[in-house]
């Protein structure tokens, strides 16, 4: 696939991009509804579901993407993918819920999530600056990789006895997929089908993003980073957006802070924790600089959040703006 994409068209080749970004999803879709119904069959809660399986779903495109670059030693895309992806979640998509409507912060947001979120971040830093590959260059390796799938494990099960702990006191727990109604029980071929169907379609959907994308980076004279940065990273963060947008709509975007933040520690821990256990990750000092943003403007929506407990229109504009300033920055440096 490879080498037809570098002899194709560019019009070709965008087109297979979107069918790359397409596969992404509506892989990850099937594959999360095949894998849901199946713990449902084992009788696992609907919470547990909610928090694990319909979670990492979200997460999958990217880890496709980064796991594919890294593979290919593309590591300017696994690392822009993911850190791209993490930037537009955290100011463009919860910026624009904020602008369409005030979003609520819980406390459980400001005291545990958005500081681990941070903490991540210096730890994606930390452990790539332990590590040389020429004495210049930052490195993810197998053993940062290993660290981080463990320290991402004890994340998920250190959050699931939170929600447990919050439902036994009697407390609102809202979590994506976190109900039984959600969950579709299917027959056990139709879920081995959409599991396995799903987990092809990822990994093509992977394959061809990455080829498009470099492709089309060589043509229009883009890194690879910048390319990252932009067209994955947004194509990939697509479903996070249009879901926030439609609860903002409805008035019912309560959860929307903390999936999003959810998932900015899912796409460092995860992500990157598989694609560099496979195959180390060396960072260019672009990928440090967008670490050290994501970082900052992780900080500064923590500030927002904590002031009065929720983000206002205003803020949601600064979220925004910042976003486009940022923007601007990484297509001119």
């Amino acid at each position: 696939m490879g080498e037809f994409i570098n002899n194709a068209p560019m019009i070709v080749v965008c087109l297979l991009l979107v069918a790359g970004f397409v596969l992404l999803i509506k892989g990850a879709d099937f594959f999360v509804e095949g894998s849901s119904s199946v713990a449902k069959r084992f009788h696992v809660p609907a919470i547990i579901i909610g928090l694990t399986v319909v979670a990492m779903g979200t997460s999958l495109p990217e880890t496709a993407v980064s796991v594919t670059a890294s593979l290919a030693n593309n590591n300017e895309l696994a690392i822009s993918n993911a850190v791209g992806s993490n930037i537009f979640n955290l100011m463009m998509v919860i910026g624009i819920c904020a602008l369409m409507n005030v979003v609520p912060v819980g406390d459980d947001t400001i005291k545990k999530d958005i500081p681990f979120s941070a903490i991540c971040a210096v730890l994606l830093l930390g452990l790539g600056w332990c590590a040389f590959t020429d004495g210049s260059t930052m490195v993810l390796g197998h053993l940062d990789g290993v660290i981080m799938l463990l320290l991402f494990i004890v994340y998920i099960v250190a959050l699931v006895r939170r929600v447990l702990k919050a439902q036994r006191e009697g407390k609102a727990v809202d979590v994506e997929g976190g109900s039984e109604e959600e969950i579709k029980l299917l027959s056990v071929p139709k879920s081995l089908l959409f599991i396995v169907g799903g987990a092809a379609a990822i990994a093509f959907g992977g394959d061809l993003t990455v080829d498009a994308a470099s492709r089309i980076a060589l043509d229009l004279g883009m890194s690879q980073t910048l390319v990252g940065l932009t067209i994955v990273s947004i194509g990939t963060s697509l479903p996070e957006l249009v879901t926030s947008i439609v609860a903002a709509r409805k008035n019912e975007i309560g959860m929307a802070l903390g999936n999003a933040i959810g998932s900015n520690v899912f796409n460092i821990l995860m992500v990157l924790g598989i694609a560099s256990a496979i195959s180390p990750i060396a960072f260019i000092t672009e990928n440090v600089i967008d670490i050290v943003i994501l970082l900052v403007f992780t900080l500064i929506v923590w500030l927002f959040a904590a002031t009065k407990k929720q983000l206002s229109k205003a803020e949601g504009f600064a979220m925004v703006a910042l976003y486009a300033a940022y923007a601007v920055y990484i297509f001119i440096r």
